[in-house]
């Protein structure tokens, strides 16, 4: 696995979650294009996914809470660097029901991050694979 990716959701509060459709997704803006993505990153040396996972949701959207184990699945996306070349990684995406979410955090400087409707989320991301975890994803 090159990557790890949280998808921080919520289920609104007094609804019925039938088919998942009272779920929201959070996504964030990445800090180079400013297109919506999850929070995602590397693993660090002796982190395990899902503790890098909870990490980059920390870092990235500023928010903490239940992480679902295994993985639901992977995307793949590529990555540009800094002198044009392009990598294609591939991606674990974590569940993470949002408990917290802090009004400061370490890329608050750096990225916007929203709430959508787990169609509206799906349409906003670039990566068909993870427009799929998006849509198929209930909670």
């Amino acid at each position: 696995m090159d990557q790890v990716a949280a998808l921080p959701y919520r289920i609104l509060p007094g609804v019925a979650n039938v088919a998942g459709e009272a779920i929201d997704i959070l996504l964030i803006t990445s800090r180079e294009t400013g297109r919506w993505v999850l929070p995602k990153g590397n693993i660090d040396a002796g982190e395990t996914l899902e503790e890098a996972a909870r990490r980059e949701a920390e870092e990235e959207a500023g928010v903490s809470g239940q992480l679902t184990t295994p993985a639901i699945g992977t995307y793949v996306y590529d990555k540009r660097s800094a002198d044009a070349s392009v990598t294609t990684l591939t991606v674990a995406v974590f569940p993470l029901h949002v408990r917290d979410m802090a009004a400061d955090w370490p890329e608050s400087g750096e990225r916007e991050r929203c709430w959508f409707s787990r169609a509206e989320a799906a349409a906003a991301v670039d990566e068909p694979d993870l427009q799929s975890l998006i849509t198929r994803f209930a909670g």
